[in-house]
């Protein structure tokens, strides 16, 4: 196979996607009707720094303050880049639907594609829960302003239920429609981050100092290491930097996938890197009142910024802007999720995978794993209901499952060594050193956001993504001892057999 190297100024061979992925044993049944710049948007418009930095900046304004986000996000980005890097090589080696999971049952055997499908399903669920809950909140934030609705917890459910089921329509259609929205997106985000900065840059007649922003460190968590707060503050940057998986689960819909879906991952991050620096930077200059943000009566602190910085009405029409991105990045999400759902049941590994692995013969769309990931993730967020810590629990769930699901291919392709052959995209002689750095990396976040996030723990402050890893580690396990002899990723497709099993999910 051809080596070269990430440099994008190195030509790369286009190869046959459909002949490739026959080669790695699966049947084509879904539409390759998206281009490389709709597989970069898809990982985009998941991470969506309109959706991760401000649905958790009020988050981060407790939990150390300016300094803690700005620089943590700079620090995270890095290290996330890294990451990114090294699972791109993999995905250019095996671009399937099933993504993580695939790789590492290729990689490491059976029982490693197993629980890093079920970590990565976890963490994907989870995203969808805390995307589409970010969004009900600002929506929540929008109507006080325009029509003095007060966002109780119950209320907030009500609106995320809403915006489930909207995401769930619009992913039955097929994928070029998704690609569509998710290329809107792109452009979306970027205005809108150059419009929130510039009228919070203008409009304003007071700004924060340069030390305030870059060294202004608050602890309002309870402990009083503030090393530990420090540490606990990146969630806010390692949750919005997550996601652009997205890109390898969309592979199998995405045209020259091998090169495609690495880039797409790649070039996700580093652009959401500089873009989420400027927002948050942006953000942070413009408070008028750090105290009167933490306590705002919206729930929504970058609500209260703007509301201080430029009045009611354009804090409104801001608002907007945030909350149709934070909209196109539940859909992406889903869209994602989706395609774990129906890959991780096309190999028999989800209870009722005859169900979820089913396609429309008319969208080519896995329209019961659709379903599937937007009810398992309303499930998720029902802590919400009682909980009022409950939402950085949902993020954390989100981190501490879908991030370890991306070091484990990494790791296992660290270990293979040369017996790994590389895709047409590949990190050459930088791959083991990247490598190293991504698992090294993800194995401390994946303790740290375990670990408490405010302090007393009681019932309603405790860290439940802790607990539900734990679940879904429980159940992953009691269903293997059910399913091992079902569970398989295909060695190749041939038969007229096989081929009667792959065609009988296609309704």
């Amino acid at each position: 196979m051809s080596r070269t190297t990430w440099s994008s100024s190195v030509p790369v061979p286009r190869q046959d996607e459909e002949e490739r992925l026959r080669e790695l044993g699966y049947q084509p049944v879904l539409a390759r009707r998206m281009g490389g710049f709709g597989n970069f948007a898809i990982s985009f418009s998941v991470i969506s720094i309109l959706s991760g930095c401000m649905t958790l900046y009020g988050f981060g304004l407790g939990t150390g303050g300016p300094a803690v986000m700005l620089w943590g996000w700079a620090g995270v980005g890095l290290f996330v880049l890294c990451v990114g890097l090294a699972l791109a090589e993999v995905t250019s080696a095996y671009p399937t639907s099933g993504a993580l999971y695939y790789m590492a049952d290729r990689l490491g055997g059976r029982r490693w594609g197993w629980y890093t499908g079920w970590l990565n399903l976890l963490g994907l669920l989870g995203a969808i829960a805390g995307i589409d809950y970010g969004a009900a909140l600002f929506t929540g934030a929008f109507l006080n302003l325009k029509f003095g609705f007060t966002p109780t917890a119950e209320k907030t459910f009500l609106i995320f239920l809403c915006i489930l089921f909207l995401h769930a329509v619009l992913n039955l259609f097929n994928v070029r429609l998704v690609s569509l929205l998710n290329s809107i997106s792109v452009w979306w985000h970027v205005a809108g981050v150059t419009v929130i900065v510039g009228v919070l840059a203008i409009v304003p007649d007071h700004h924060q100092s340069p030390s305030f922003v870059f060294g202004e460190f608050y602890n309002g968590t309870g402990w009083e290491n503030p090393l530990y707060v420090t540490a606990i503050g990146l969630l806010l940057a390692q949750y919005t930097f997550s996601g652009y998986d997205a890109s390898a689960h969309l592979s199998e819909e995405t045209s020259n996938a091998s090169v495609s879906a690495a880039r797409g991952i790649v070039r996700a991050i580093w652009a959401s890197w500089i873009a989420g620096f400027v927002l948050l930077a942006g953000l942070t200059f413009a408070i008028q009142d750090y105290k009167g943000t933490l306590e705002t009566a919206t729930n929504v602190p970058p609500a209260q910024i703007m509301i201080d910085a430029i009045g009611e009405s354009g804090a409104t029409a801001l608002l907007l802007i945030v909350i149709v991105a934070q909209l196109f990045c539940g859909n992406a999400e889903t869209a994602a999720a989706s395609r774990m759902v129906f890959a991780f049941s096309r190999d028999n590994a989800l209870p009722g995978s005859a169900i979820w692995r089913k396609v429309s013969s008319r969208t080519q769309v896995p329209v019961p794993a659709v379903w599937l990931s937007v009810g398992l993730a309303a499930v998720i967020a029902l802590p919400s209901l009682y909980s009022a810590t409950a939402y950085t629990a949902v993020t954390a769930i989100n981190v501490i499952g879908i991030t370890p699901a991306y070091a484990i291919p990494i790791f296992l392709r660290l270990r293979a060594g040369d017996r790994f052959q590389q895709g047409p995209w590949n990190l050459g002689r930088w791959s083991k050193p990247i490598g190293w750095i991504a698992v090294i990396w993800v194995a401390f976040v994946t303790v740290l956001f375990c670990l408490p996030q405010a302090s007393p723990v009681t019932v309603q402050s405790m860290n439940y993504a802790s607990i539900a890893l734990a679940v879904v580690l429980i159940l992953a396990t009691v269903w293997w001892f059910v399913a091992r002899r079902s569970y398989s990723t295909p060695q190749a497709y041939g038969s007229d057999r096989e081929q009667a099993e792959v065609a009988e999910g296609i309704v």
